[in-house]
């Protein structure tokens, strides 16, 4: 076997197309087990735009700190600010990831800050703090997903301070690199590093398909699914023969 390349790569939109149709939990057995990471998917995350196509989108990044005057004055920087840099960066299959120390009282920003990705397509936000405005975002159609760990009323201050953008961050205890995709449903948000993303989606497209496939041998049997899962090498061998 070919020795695996590690080296980042632009994951295309049809890969992120595939993804959008797979589901979490599949996508995570294979991020562990072929690709050994061992800590894939952020916990404790909740779906707050729920109706929306599911997530599958390239990591933008923005990391936030505990402020102080001196690191304020460094990062501050009206529309040349960290968070504007990150949000430049979104487009159509981008999200913005933000590392917001696992605070639920800070809130990355409100509507007013993210018009910006409205106005620029991108896909939606993922943050372990907290978020807050959804209300409006959803009354005035920003169409963007998101995944954060609470509501807050609160701003980020006194909390944190975005400082960092376009550099590898943590999320909810994951390491997120720019250009990973981020996959969510209903279960939350497994992060699939940029050079697995091929592969990985063909495998969990082949997976999600025997899986059918014994599903309905279970059905037509009638027989309890221990009988056929998980499917064995002779079952794979199966349904492989049944797609010619």
């Amino acid at each position: 076997m070919a020795e695996r390349s590690y080296t980042p790569v632009d994951v295309p939109d049809s890969v992120l197309n595939r993804f959008r149709k797979l589901p979490v939990a599949t996508i995570w057995s294979h991020v562990v087990k072929d690709a050994g990471v061992e800590l894939p998917f952020i916990e404790g995350l909740n779906l707050y735009t729920p109706g929306m196509p599911r997530l599958a989108a390239r990591a933008r990044t923005l990391r936030f700190l505990p402020p102080r005057p001196d690191l304020l004055s460094e990062v501050r920087d009206g529309e040349n600010s960290p968070e504007y840099r990150a949000m430049a960066r979104c487009g159509p299959g981008d999200v913005l990831v933000c590392d917001m120390m696992g605070n639920t009282l800070a809130c990355v920003f409100g509507d007013v800050k993210a018009l910006q990705l409205k106005m620029n397509n991108a896909d939606g936000i993922v943050t372990d703090g907290g978020m807050r405005d959804l209300d409006v975002m959803d009354d005035e159609n920003y169409n963007l997903l998101v995944y954060a760990r609470g509501r807050t009323p609160y701003a980020s201050g006194p909390w944190a301070e975005p400082v960092e953008e376009n550099t590898q961050i943590q999320c909810g205890g994951v390491l997120v690199r720019p250009g990973d995709v981020l996959v969510g449903d209903g279960d939350g948000v497994v992060v699939v590093p940029s050079w697995f993303a091929e592969e990985c989606v063909q495998v969990v497209e082949d997976h999600e398909s025997v899986e059918a496939y014994v599903k309905m041998k279970i059905e037509s049997d009638n027989v309890p699914p221990g009988r056929y899962y998980p499917p064995s090498p002779e079952m794979w061998e199966e349904w492989r023969q049944s797609l010619k």
